[in-house]
Protein backbone atom coordinates (compact mmCIF):
# COMPACT_ATOMS: atom_id res chain seq x y z
CA UNK A 1 0.00 0.00 0.00
CA UNK A 2 1.43 3.18 -0.78
CA UNK A 3 0.87 6.07 1.66
CA UNK A 4 -1.69 8.55 0.55
CA UNK A 5 0.22 11.48 0.43
CA UNK A 6 3.25 9.49 -1.69
CA UNK A 7 -0.25 9.07 -3.92
CA UNK A 8 -1.20 12.32 -3.65
CA UNK A 9 2.19 13.64 -4.62
CA UNK A 10 2.38 11.35 -7.31
CA UNK A 11 -0.91 12.66 -8.86
CA UNK A 12 -0.66 14.71 -11.73
CA UNK A 13 -2.24 18.59 -11.57
CA UNK A 14 -2.79 20.64 -14.17
CA UNK A 15 0.07 23.00 -12.64
CA UNK A 16 2.37 20.77 -11.84
CA UNK A 17 1.96 19.24 -15.76
CA UNK A 18 2.33 22.68 -16.95
CA UNK A 19 5.76 23.11 -14.66
CA UNK A 20 7.02 19.86 -15.71
CA UNK A 21 6.57 19.93 -18.90
CA UNK A 22 7.59 23.82 -19.38
CA UNK A 23 11.33 22.78 -17.77
CA UNK A 24 11.78 19.96 -19.93
CA UNK A 25 11.20 21.60 -22.73
CA UNK A 26 13.49 24.81 -21.70
CA UNK A 27 16.16 22.27 -20.70
CA UNK A 28 16.07 20.72 -24.08
CA UNK A 29 16.48 24.57 -25.50
CA UNK A 30 19.33 25.02 -22.95
CA UNK A 31 20.96 21.96 -24.30
CA UNK A 32 20.15 22.47 -28.11
CA UNK A 33 21.68 26.24 -27.12
CA UNK A 34 24.91 24.72 -25.56
CA UNK A 35 25.43 22.60 -28.51
CA UNK A 36 25.23 25.37 -31.31
CA UNK A 37 28.88 27.03 -30.65
CA UNK A 38 30.34 23.19 -30.41
CA UNK A 39 28.75 22.30 -34.04
CA UNK A 40 29.79 25.73 -35.44
CA UNK A 41 25.72 25.85 -36.45
CA UNK A 42 23.32 28.89 -36.38
CA UNK A 43 24.42 32.31 -36.04
CA UNK A 44 26.84 33.97 -33.38
CA UNK A 45 24.01 35.07 -31.62
CA UNK A 46 22.09 32.93 -32.24
CA UNK A 47 23.16 30.59 -29.29
CA UNK A 48 22.68 32.95 -26.51
CA UNK A 49 19.06 34.14 -27.03
CA UNK A 50 18.63 30.47 -27.08
CA UNK A 51 20.34 29.72 -23.69
CA UNK A 52 18.79 32.81 -22.08
CA UNK A 53 15.15 31.92 -23.38
CA UNK A 54 15.72 28.15 -22.33
CA UNK A 55 17.16 29.41 -18.89
CA UNK A 56 14.41 32.10 -17.82
CA UNK A 57 11.79 29.49 -19.37
CA UNK A 58 13.36 27.01 -16.68
CA UNK A 59 13.67 28.98 -14.12
CA UNK A 60 9.75 30.50 -13.95
CA UNK A 61 8.65 26.84 -14.53
CA UNK A 62 10.58 26.03 -10.81
CA UNK A 63 9.28 29.36 -9.30
CA UNK A 64 5.77 28.27 -9.89
CA UNK A 65 6.21 24.44 -9.24
CA UNK A 66 4.06 23.30 -6.55
CA UNK A 67 6.57 21.86 -3.13
CA UNK A 68 4.10 19.51 -1.64
CA UNK A 69 6.29 16.78 -1.53
CA UNK A 70 5.41 14.23 1.07
CA UNK A 71 8.96 13.85 2.56
CA UNK A 72 11.67 15.95 3.83
CA UNK A 73 14.33 14.69 1.74
CA UNK A 74 11.54 15.18 -1.17
CA UNK A 75 11.10 18.70 -0.75
CA UNK A 76 15.18 19.19 -0.98
CA UNK A 77 15.28 17.75 -3.92
CA UNK A 78 12.34 19.88 -5.48
CA UNK A 79 14.26 23.13 -3.82
CA UNK A 80 17.52 21.46 -5.64
CA UNK A 81 15.63 21.69 -9.23
CA UNK A 82 14.88 25.19 -8.44
CA UNK A 83 18.13 25.86 -7.63
CA UNK A 84 19.37 24.28 -11.13
CA UNK A 85 17.46 26.75 -12.68
CA UNK A 86 19.03 29.90 -10.79
CA UNK A 87 22.44 28.21 -11.94
CA UNK A 88 21.26 28.45 -14.86
CA UNK A 89 19.96 31.67 -15.55
CA UNK A 90 23.34 32.85 -13.84
CA UNK A 91 24.87 31.47 -16.55
CA UNK A 92 22.57 33.08 -18.82
CA UNK A 93 24.04 36.62 -17.37
CA UNK A 94 27.55 35.80 -18.16
CA UNK A 95 26.21 34.63 -22.00
CA UNK A 96 25.63 38.43 -22.80
CA UNK A 97 28.22 40.23 -20.04
CA UNK A 98 31.21 41.52 -21.70
CA UNK A 99 33.95 41.56 -19.35
CA UNK A 100 33.30 37.62 -18.71
CA UNK A 101 35.46 34.83 -20.22
CA UNK A 102 34.34 32.93 -23.63
CA UNK A 103 33.83 29.76 -21.24
CA UNK A 104 31.91 31.51 -17.84
CA UNK A 105 28.92 30.36 -18.71
CA UNK A 106 29.85 26.59 -19.39
CA UNK A 107 30.64 26.36 -15.90
CA UNK A 108 27.71 27.43 -14.66
CA UNK A 109 25.54 25.55 -17.29
CA UNK A 110 27.92 22.20 -16.23
CA UNK A 111 26.72 22.92 -12.23
CA UNK A 112 23.28 23.59 -13.13
CA UNK A 113 23.16 19.95 -15.12
CA UNK A 114 24.77 18.14 -12.12
CA UNK A 115 22.25 19.81 -10.08
CA UNK A 116 19.43 18.05 -12.02
CA UNK A 117 20.40 15.61 -13.05
CA UNK A 118 21.24 14.53 -9.10
CA UNK A 119 17.58 15.52 -7.85
CA UNK A 120 16.05 14.08 -10.77
CA UNK A 121 17.66 10.53 -10.40
CA UNK A 122 17.42 10.53 -6.19
CA UNK A 123 13.78 11.57 -6.62
CA UNK A 124 12.19 8.20 -7.22
CA UNK A 125 14.51 6.52 -4.87
CA UNK A 126 13.63 9.27 -2.11
CA UNK A 127 10.08 8.32 -3.09
CA UNK A 128 10.29 4.83 -3.09
CA UNK A 129 12.49 4.86 0.46
CA UNK A 130 9.44 7.10 1.62
CA UNK A 131 6.99 3.65 0.54
CA UNK A 132 9.12 1.17 1.95
CA UNK A 133 9.75 3.08 5.12
CA UNK A 134 5.89 2.93 5.75
CA UNK A 135 5.65 -0.51 4.88
CA UNK A 136 8.09 -1.31 7.77
CA UNK A 137 5.69 0.45 10.74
Amino acid sequence: MINRHIQQFMKPTTRYNLTLWGANAGMLVIFVAALLPILRAGGADLWRWLYAAGAAIVLVCRIFQPMDAPTLRARRLKKMEFWSGVVWAVGAFFVFYPKAGPTDWLAFFLAGGVLEAYASLAMPAALKGEEKGRRRK
